[in-house]
């Protein structure tokens, strides 16, 4: 185009049509002159200066085809404008493309549409090209409305399986996670009844036995010692604690209990030594062998039965933090949109995950415990967190570093979820959040997690997430912002755009 020409460009300056010209463009070269003189009589040509032809969420009033200049595209996301397309290719066309589909689609602008230097577009009013394409193209419509409205249940059939599969998984892991504190607090309830039993015999046994009301109140006040030093007995090694079982079941052998080396292990373990045994055989001096040997036994019973009790008391908190983490990831009872601490989200999805992330996998929170609380849908969210940490182990393949991290980026709260697995390779990178993509093998993946991920963050939250990797180092960042409002994040998965630069 001549610079001089170029000089006489005014925004959106209504030119002559030529019916030959638009036949150069790729998308009315099939048409016949009949149908090109319709266009130039129904449509229009227009010169715009550099600047904006539309902005994002504006009503789709016009089609606009590029047919000469330079146009761009950007769509808004977590407060930054991003641009998404730039080109100058002939052709290109933007605005209210899904016209022809009515009410039966969003009639908004969903990016914004700008030209860099002078450029000349030919343009439809958003009525205009509804009717040429349900007039001119009747089977072409009907079969663009298929692929459109079918593409579309596709996505939401199978994401709801996906979810499905999903929650399926968790409620296998959360079982099995439930399964084991019940399980030892079976054990451990069925194990203090024998103990109890077992007290209350050595007791009777004792009230026959030769003791002085001295030295029985002197037992009475060991067996509190003993209540109380399981609760703060150290941990041990494995060899520091079979060293002290070798020295006290020595001690118990010297002085005539039998089978000593049963009882030694539940007195290391409440964190007893020799000069705790040294202390009960002074206080019960005078008494014969059969009292003493009775009273050891006993003070086992009470360090058995606290050690019970330690273990029912820690299997029941296990459950009671399972059942709170399982209602804090569903957010059962909660309102859909709540101003939460993201690190409960994250927390409660690790443990949802704990089984399939197994014990190969060592997991490091990174928090920025500063971080102000986040408005979102919480139990979407809780959906994102399931899919990138899936996606990170089973890229780690069950072995490897699983890093978790939080930060205040601008306006944002920033989550990273990392892995050190082998990386997504540069040639993929640009298509992990296409529909139905996916490099897991046939069957073990539908290639939605992180089109859904993509969905929650970007349509629902107005946020963004973006990948970074290199072999050994795979980060997926999730930026949302800190001051969303519910009626602005509330917008329809599934929803098309509106808008395709360069559409061929």
């Amino acid at each position: 185009m001549a610079d001089d020409a170029a000089a006489d460009y005014v925004k959106g300056t209504e030119l002559i049509c030529d019916p030959e010209e638009l036949r150069t463009l790729f998308l009315f070269e099939k048409l016949d002159d009949e149908q090109l003189a319709w266009l130039c009589r129904d449509g229009r040509v227009e010169h715009f200066e550099p600047g904006p032809v539309y902005r994002e969420g504006d009503p789709a009033t016009c089609f606009y085809v590029l047919m000469d200049g330079e146009v761009v595209l950007t769509k808004m996301s977590a407060g930054e404008e991003i641009e998404l397309v730039r080109t100058d290719h002939r052709g290109s066309y933007a605005g209210a493309w899904t016209a022809y589909m009515g009410d039966k689609a969003e009639q908004n602008y969903t990016g914004s549409f700008s030209v860099t230097k002078p450029s000349k577009f030919f343009v439809l009013d958003a009525g205009t090209f509804a009717r040429m394409m349900q007039d001119w193209f009747p089977m072409a419509l009907h079969l663009l409305e298929g692929v459109f409205f079918g593409n579309r249940n596709a996505n939401e059939i199978i994401g709801q399986r996906e979810r499905l599969l999903a929650l399926g998984s968790l409620s296998a892991g959360l079982t099995h996670e439930l399964n084991n504190p019940a399980a030892a607090a079976v054990r451990a309830t069925s194990s203090l009844r024998e103990r109890v039993a077992g007290m209350r015999h050595k007791l009777k046994m004792m009230a026959h036995g030769k003791f002085d009301p001295s030295s029985l109140e002197a037992l009475v006040q060991l067996q509190e010692e003993a209540a109380t030093q399981v609760a703060k007995a150290p941990t041990l090694t494995t060899l520091e604690a079979a060293d002290r079982e070798d020295e006290l079941g020595d001690w118990l052998a010297d002085h005539g209990i039998a089978n000593g080396w049963d009882l030694a292990p539940n007195f290391v373990q409440a964190g007893f030594d020799i000069d705790w045994l040294e202390k009960v055989a002074a206080t019960l001096e005078g008494n014969d062998s059969g009292v003493f040997e009775g009273a050891i036994r006993w003070l086992n019973y009470t360090v058995e039965t606290e050690l019970l009790m330690n273990e029912i008391a820690d299997s029941t908190t296990r459950i009671s933090s399972l059942v709170h983490a399982a209602k804090q990831y569903s957010q059962m009872d909660r309102a859909p949109f709540q101003v939460v601490d993201i690190h409960e989200l994250l927390d409660s999805t690790l443990v949802m995950l704990a089984r399939k992330i197994g014990d190969g996998i060592e997991i490091v929170k990174d928090y920025d415990r500063g971080l102000p609380q986040l408005p979102c849908y919480a139990a979407e969210l809780n959906q994102v967190w399931t899919n990138l940490i899936d996606n990170a182990v089973a890229a780690m393949a069950g072995r490897g570093t699983l890093t978790v991290r939080t930060y205040h980026e601008n306006d944002c709260a920033a989550v990273e979820i990392c892995d050190t697995g082998p990386g997504v390779p540069d040639e993929l990178r640009h298509r992990i959040f296409e529909p139905f993509f996916t490099t897991k093998p046939v069957g073990e993946g539908t290639g939605l997690g992180l089109d859904i991920s993509f969905r929650i963050v970007v349509n629902k939250h107005g946020g963004d997430i973006r990948v970074e990797s290199v072999p050994g180092d795979t980060r997926f960042i999730v930026r949302l912002p800190l001051n969303r409002q519910q009626d602005e994040g509330d917008t329809t998965e599934g929803q098309a755009a509106q808008t395709n630069p360069g559409g061929q």
